[in-house]
């Protein structure tokens, strides 16, 4: 079975991930517009009545954006936690609340969903409640940890499992701290409950990759305190100071904030 990966957004502005075999697949997010959703998928081959549901990690706008309109108009299944069901139908953005279309996550209970066996768990951010997921297809492990503000153990563990890991790097520390935000949105980013760092997501990574580990994708990353390049260097240069060369060892990318990343199939 080819199962097939595709970064649709990935920043500040708007995230949405696909991951599919050659005859269906699902969403993680869906925090851009359902025109551009259409669009995109249209582009690369994939009918929209073949995503089979839409799996969400939290309720703020960059995550949600299309929810209403692929669960009430499309009538795929959108699946998360009770809190963040709770969440996405209170957000300022949601135009379409979900009724027949919202169906409930348990953390850390996995649901078998067609091939794939999807797992939510625990991550610390401010949204409503906060998960990231880790899913498992055709003998591969996939998580996803978009938005999160350090590593607990328990995304620790997820992370670990991972052949192929979407991980956040979100901010350069330099560039945040004298860029021109708020002192309160710094605070908020800086925190525990806010966002990861490149320098944080490296420094994880350097100690704690395993062989399994085939793919990261630095993901969610800032408009206006991050670049790809900073990000990519930052991760490669740490990497490397263990002894993990990028390109032999581990591929590494950083996504794009507002364009398509390019199609990743495995066998």
């Amino acid at each position: 079975m080819k199962i097939k990966f595709i970064s649709l957004a990935s920043g500040s502005s708007g995230n949405c991930y696909y991951l599919g075999t050659d005859t269906y697949g699902i969403l993680i997010d869906a925090g851009i517009g359902i025109r551009t959703i259409k669009k995109l998928l249209k582009e690369f081959h994939i009918p929209i009545d073949t995503i089979k549901g839409v799996f969400i990690t939290h309720d703020h706008a960059d995550h949600i954006k299309a929810v209403g309109h692929l669960g009430e108009k499309l009538n795929i299944p959108i699946y998360t936690t009770s809190l963040i069901h709770e969440g996405i139908n209170k957000s300022y953005c949601m135009t379409e609340k979900l009724h027949t279309s919202a169906h409930i996550l348990e953390k850390q209970q996995p649901l078998k969903f067609h091939d794939f066996t999807i797992e939510s768990f625990e991550v610390p951010h401010d949204g409503t409640d906060n998960v990231g997921y880790c899913i498992e297809i055709a003998g591969k492990t996939f998580s996803f940890l978009t938005d999160l503000g350090e590593i607990t153990e328990t995304a620790a563990h997820y992370i670990c499992k991972a052949n192929y890991l979407i991980l956040e790097a979100n901010y350069d520390e330099e560039m945040l701290r004298m860029g021109p935000y708020p002192r309160h949105l710094k605070e908020r980013i800086f925190g525990n409950n806010g966002h990861m760092s490149n320098a944080d997501t490296a420094e994880f990574l350097a100690e704690n990759i395993t062989e399994h580990l085939q793919h990261i994708w630095l993901c969610h990353l800032s408009k206006d305190n991050n670049h790809p390049e900073l990000a990519y260097k930052t991760v490669e240069w740490k990497l490397k100071c263990k002894g993990i060369l990028v390109g032999k060892d581990v591929q590494l990318t950083a996504l794009k904030r507002n364009t398509p990343s390019d199609v990743y199939i495995f066998d």
